[in-house]
């Protein structure tokens, strides 16, 4: 059973061809594909919420870390 040549392949894919028909397997690849393209859509607007969120949480640090610097420069100027 692990040895399937091209042949057996051929024979599974028409059977599954007269058991469905055509536009049963048309419809049922067109599902597939836009079920594919919604997990992928749904990852790439995960990965995009994550890269916001750490790029909002430096900001956050090196506008935290401003007015350090600012205090410091007006010390320096009054000595």
């Amino acid at each position: 059973m692990g040895n399937m040549g091209i042949w057996q392949l051929l024979i599974i894919a028409v059977i599954v061809i007269l058991l469905f028909g055509t536009k049963k397997l048309r419809s049922l690849g067109g599902d597939l594909g836009g079920a594919i393209k919604g997990f992928k859509s749904a990852m790439s607007s995960e990965d995009d919420k994550k890269a916001i969120e750490e790029n909002s949480s430096d900001l956050a640090k090196t506008s935290a870390a401003a007015p350090e610097k600012k205090s410091e420069s007006k010390d320096k100027e009054q000595a």
